[in-house]
Order: C-alpha cells, then structure tokens, then sequence
C-alpha cells in the first residue's frame, strides 16, 4: 500500500484498515512461530502499512488512535456476538 492511497482513504477507513493489518500481523507472527510462513517478508511489509496509516492519522490531527481502535474492536465483537 503506497502513501498516496492511504491519503486516498477517509479516517474511518484509515481505522478499519488500519484493525484489518494488526489481526494480519498477528496471523503473521503465529504463522512464524508454528514455520508456516511461506514469506517472512510480509511481516516487515505490513509494519510499513502500520506505519504509514499511523502516520496519515495523525497527520489529520487524530488523537487517542489506539483508544479508538480499541472501541472499534469492542463494537465488532458485540456485532459478531449479539
């Protein structure tokens, strides 16, 4: 994902992507940890995307972005719950 398509996207999806790579990098490095990892390359790939949509937020002045990604998640488990 290049900088200018990150800039492309409004906050809300800045923060659904941005949830969307951290469940990715999480499957990444348990995949590493059990050597299921066909390319370890990803890993480093979706820290820079991490990077880079943290970077956008808080170029537009967001503030408390991990308490909002936070609430995110609270919201999608009640949804896949209820």
């Amino acid at each position: 994902m290049k900088v200018g398509d990150v800039r492309a996207l409004s906050t809300e999806e800045l923060h659904g992507e941005l949830d969307r790579l951290r469940r990715h990098l999480f499957e990444l490095r348990s995949q590493a940890v059990t050597e299921k990892l066909e390319d370890p390359s990803q890993l480093g790939k979706t820290k820079r995307d991490i990077a880079r949509i943290l970077t956008v937020l808080r170029e537009r002045g967001e503030q408390d972005i991990e308490q909002k990604q936070y609430h995110m998640e609270a919201i999608a488990s009640r949804k896949k719950g209820g």
